[in-house]
């Protein structure tokens, strides 16, 4: 009995959870999404196992797990209905440079409410601070970049220096936390600075994220209210021109499909992972995906077709493809 109201407890949170309001997106000139019309009020979410393909899509997932050697961890949140699905959404996986993502939301949130100016704000860094793969920093440490131009060089090119000296604007790793709990989320935590928040194991806390959790936080402020119109457009133009996805989520799902994302890759236990928000077409309500995976002697190639074919199956299972 207490477990059949705990069931209840939960889908009731998980349900007033992702009423949120939402803005549909568009493609525009130049790879930006603008926001449209308010899109109705999703449905009311279903438990995963009363939908029709749930029990086939996690068994899809389980085999996946063992042909390719990696564990998967997956949720997937259809905006238009409230439909979700996941495997193993609540367990954790390291977050890796998938919360560059959450990192420039949070700028964009503190440029809007507390420091006017900052997306403009020009940053200088030192040789000495440079991180490997910055491959737009490292060009600049003379003249530097501005916020919005180091927020575009940590998503689009996953550069480390840029993210770290996004970090400093908000007070470091734990600016980060404290961005995660505004959008009430207890479980994603940012502990450390790249590239240092890489060492990770299965074992660790720090630096690390549920599924769950991080679909939610990137439905907040990608198609929710977490930020307004315009910061949302700012923010979904820069996943959509992310140039490190292709053979991730982006890969398991239609061309015809709008697709933004954050990838995140390394540490010694074979992180792999993606975050996306994908619109089926333009104007429509979009899914948001999150799916992360860890497997210590999965090669890359193998690392990618479980993203994608896991968004697939994801997909499938929310009755998209």
């Amino acid at each position: 009995m207490r477990d059949l109201r705990a069931r209840r407890r939960t889908a009731a949170l998980e349900a007033a959870v992702l009423t949120i309001s939402l803005l549909t997106g568009s493609l525009l000139a130049g790879g930006a999404v603008t926001a449209g019309p308010a899109a109705a009020a999703p449905a009311a979410v279903r438990d995963v196992q009363a939908l029709p393909d749930a029990a086939q899509a996690k068994k899809e997932l389980r085999d996946l797990e063992r042909s390719l050697g990696v564990r998967i961890g997956a949720y997937a949140i259809d905006t238009a209905t409230g439909r979700t699905i996941g495997y193993r959404s609540g367990e954790r996986f390291a977050l890796a440079s998938t919360f560059k993502a959450m990192a420039a939301a949070a700028v964009l949130h503190k440029a809007r409410t507390s420091e006017p100016g900052l997306m403009d704000k020009v940053v200088k860094w030192t040789a000495a601070e440079l991180k490997p793969n910055s491959p737009i920093t490292e060009k600049h440490v003379k003249d530097g970049l501005t916020v919005a131009q180091l927020c575009h060089a940590a998503i689009t090119r996953s550069d480390n220096t840029a993210a770290n000296m996004l970090l400093k604007q908000l007070g470091g790793p734990a600016g980060l936390t404290r961005y995660f709990r505004t959008l009430k989320d207890p479980i994603s935590r940012l502990d450390r600075w790249e590239t240092e928040l890489n060492d990770w194991s299965p074992k660790e806390k720090r630096d690390t994220t549920t599924p769950a959790a991080i679909a939610r936080d990137l439905r907040l402020v990608t198609a929710g209210d977490a930020l307004p119109a315009k910061d949302r457009e700012r923010l979904n133009g820069w996943l959509v021109a992310n140039t490190t996805g292709d053979a991730r989520i982006r890969a398991g799902l239609p061309a015809s499909w709008i697709v933004g994302d954050k990838t995140g890759t390394g540490g010694t236990y074979g992180t792999a992972n993606d975050i996306a928000v994908a619109w089926p077409k333009k104007g429509a309500a979009p899914v948001i995906m999150a799916v992360y995976t860890n497997g210590r002697t999965a090669g890359a190639a193998a690392q990618d077709k479980a993203l994608a074919d896991t968004a697939t199956i994801l997909a499938r299972g929310l009755g998209r493809l």
